[in-house]
């Protein structure tokens, strides 16, 4: 085969002489995506949060997390190319990394971004045919969604990724371009990324609909609801599944079926 170049999300050009055959992912959703795309047995080295498809943790070795990685670890795999993320991984790691293989970062803020990252994924690891049925089946998702929502209330929500300090999903990522495909109007969208915020702001919002509390990366619980119930007048507050709101690749097929069935509760 033919030694080949492509350009990442960060516009780094990688020029390979082979298709890589040893894969280090440090995204959970990539990881999901790579499996996915039938590429499980090229997979060396994951996070400890990539938990789907389950097994994996018992059959692939875990590097570290998303924040903090085990280079000695890494090393050791003699990967071809290592995953990472943009917003998930620090700019730290992956310089890091980049004396140890080539880094291929990806960067999803919209469902466009998403659509090219399979794509990419398809051009870099040989798997273009499982790349294109992969989109063709999110669109046809896609598209059945957007006309189950067309009909739909917009609704003003906050979603609450943290606590101690209270964190929301502000603009410029994957959660609020979600929220609006749900039609749910995001009263922080004014503000970048994940901004800081306190409840008393959601007492003096006007027509807030929902406080939306995710199960990740802070695991709110039903005693949350309670707690905040008792500190702001907003009666609508939803534990959500975070995963279904933040993740990207395939992991959309689920979500969108998990989309429906919120509506439908709410």
């Amino acid at each position: 085969m033919k030694s080949y170049s492509l350009i990442d999300a960060v516009g780094i050009v990688h020029t390979f002489d082979k298709v890589p055959q040893r894969i280090v992912s440090l995204v959970p959703s990539q990881t999901e995506l790579l499996v996915d795309l039938g590429l499980e047995s090229k997979i060396v080295g994951i996070t400890k949060f990539c938990i789907h498809p389950k097994h994996l943790k018992n059959t692939k070795c875990i590097v570290g997390g998303t924040k903090k990685v085990n280079y000695d670890k890494i090393k050791a795999l003699k990967s071809d190319v290592i995953i990472c993320n943009k917003e998930e991984n620090t700019l730290e790691i992956v310089e890091n990394l980049r004396a140890v293989c080539a880094v291929w970062v990806t960067d999803i803020v919209t469902i466009e971004d998403n659509f090219k990252m399979i794509e990419d994924f398809g051009k870099l690891l040989d798997c273009n045919i499982e790349a294109k049925l992969l989109i063709s089946g999110l669109s046809f998702a896609l598209s059945d969604f957007k006309q189950f929502i067309e009909r739909k209330p917009i609704r003003k929500v906050v979603y609450f990724i943290w606590k101690n300090p209270y964190m929301v999903a502000g603009s410029d990522n994957f959660i609020n371009e979600l929220l609006k495909l749900n039609r749910f109007e995001n009263i922080f969208e004014n503000q970048p990324r994940y901004p800081e915020m306190q409840l008393q702001q959601i007492n003096e919002a006007a027509d807030l609909n929902f406080m939306f509390l995710s199960s990740e990366p802070y695991p709110f619980k039903q005693k949350d609801i309670l707690e905040m119930k008792a500190l702001v007048n907003q009666p609508g507050i939803i534990l959500v599944d975070g995963e279904m709101f933040s993740w990207y690749g395939s992991h959309l097929l689920k979500a969108f079926a998990y989309f429906k069935e919120l509506h439908l509760k709410l």
